[in-house]
């Protein structure tokens, strides 16, 4: 199949170089030699300003779990708009939304808005240190949780700069990171409990929260496995720490979100994402206790926490909109998706002689073209001429009208059926014999 021509987007493009460093202003979107601009999302298909169309498998990466013009979400939006955008004041709709994600979340008796999942896990990680009185935190090696200091270290480590598995360093992200903030950040390697357990015990009286995403999309989005989340759990009880569950991203893995799916019980959970019904949110939920940090209501808080749109009224109402949509059957179609893209996947492998595998779980996928054991960051790292040609591999898929991360990820929607997947998979079947190896 020709590459689509897409003299708009190239212009656009041109008038973006001006006004913009690069002419972008999201890393995750670049596109050399130029970008290619939306204009309409239908459903699971986003149409280009050059009337190409494709089927998205990202959904603006996983945050769109519904697609696009889902017609719960743009009528509640629709009548919030025309009652007002944002005001000065608290609304009605915060406390909805709050009372759903409770009643979903059984670690979370409290909640808080932000506008970002980033915002969301800055906060949550200001609350353990203030809740605790203790300053540092502990993440797993390459995971990511958003562009906060503390939460982005280490999660681009590479061989030249992560240090033994024993004892992993602190590496920046970005150029400039202070010293003392990466001092503050204990490494832990995941899903390698032992080491994990020493590490932590290490850091002892000193160790505020444990930070962890289950299944961290850019460590490989390899599940946890039971024995290391029981371990984190436990250690932090017992070290007088508090456990930080990003769920800023695997909360659309199950009604219960990923802590009911992997039975884990966190003090203090981040949300984003799905809950905004394709608006811009954030939220941090947890024990009453802990979230008394921030409560405003006998004097200043332990931890202030304003924002000129957080709870916003139109994010509120389309994310109440979003989440009822959510019903166990959406979760069981889901699924069912994810399980057919995995089969389908596999069996396009075996056609073309790729050794490749899939990685995650539900509505959570990633391509991964290689087919040496992958349990953490690092063993993914290892296949570095796999990551490479899965970049490849997504540039050539967009190119035949199908969206995915660069990395291989892929994020299904309710608005999908078995057929766009069947669409899906065909066009990885056109594109996949160069990669043979």
């Amino acid at each position: 199949m020709p590459v689509p021509s897409s003299p708009n987007s190239e212009k656009l493009y041109a008038r973006a170089l001006q006004v913009m460093p690069g002419g972008n202003t999201r890393t995750t979107v670049y596109r050399a030699p130029h970008q290619i601009y939306a204009k309409r999302g239908a459903g699971c298909r986003i149409t280009d300003v050059d009337g190409t169309v494709r089927i998205d498998a990202l959904g603006n990466f996983t945050s769109l779990i519904h697609g696009y013009g889902n017609r719960h979400i743009l009528e509640a939006a629709t009548r919030q708009l025309e009652a007002g955008t944002c005001f000065g004041a608290p609304t009605e709709s915060e406390i909805r939304l709050s009372e759903i994600l409770c009643e979903r979340l059984p670690s979370v008796e409290q909640l808080r808005y932000t506008n970002s999942g980033t915002e969301a896990v800055m906060n949550a990680i200001k609350a353990a240190r203030a809740y605790t009185g203790r300053p540092k935190i502990a993440k797993c090696e390459g995971a990511y949780h958003g562009t906060y200091d503390p939460a982005e270290t280490s999660q681009d480590a590479s061989p030249a700069t992560w240090g033994d598995i024993d004892r992993p360093g602190s590496v920046p992200t970005a150029k400039g990171t202070p010293q003392g903030v990466l001092d503050d950040v204990v490494v832990i390697p995941f899903n390698n409990t032992q080491v994990a357990e020493a590490i932590l015990r290490a850091s002892g009286n000193n160790l505020a929260a444990v930070l962890i995403d289950v299944m961290p999309n850019r460590a490989g989005l390899v599940p946890a496995t039971p024995e290391f989340l029981a371990m984190l759990r436990r250690v932090t009880r017992e070290l007088g720490a508090l456990l930080i569950l990003d769920e800023v991203i695997t909360f659309r893995l199950g009604y219960n979100g990923a802590q009911g799916r992997f039975d884990i019980d966190p003090d203090i959970t981040t949300l984003g994402k799905v809950i905004g019904g394709g608006f811009a949110i954030g939220a941090i939920g947890g024990r009453a206790e802990v979230m008394s940090v921030f409560d405003p209501s006998k004097g200043a808080p332990a931890v202030p926490h304003g924002g000129t749109f957080s709870a916003n009224p139109v994010s509120m109402s389309a994310g109440i909109a979003a989440i009822e949509e959510l019903t166990p059957a959406a979760f069981e179609k889901l699924e069912a998706l994810g399980d057919r893209f995995d089969q389908g996947i596999r069996t396009c492998f075996t056609r073309n002689g790729i050794q490749g595998q899939v990685t995650g779980l539900g509505s959570l996928r990633r391509v991964h073209l290689t087919d040496a054991p992958l349990s953490d960051y690092r063993s993914t790292f290892a296949a570095a001429d796999g990551a490479t040609r899965v970049s490849a591999l997504a540039k050539a898929l967009f190119d035949e009208g199908v969206i995915i991360a660069g990395n291989g990820l892929l994020a299904f929607s309710t608005a999908m059926e078995e057929a766009d997947v069947d669409e899906i998979i065909r066009g990885f079947d056109r594109v996949l014999l160069p990669f043979t190896r």
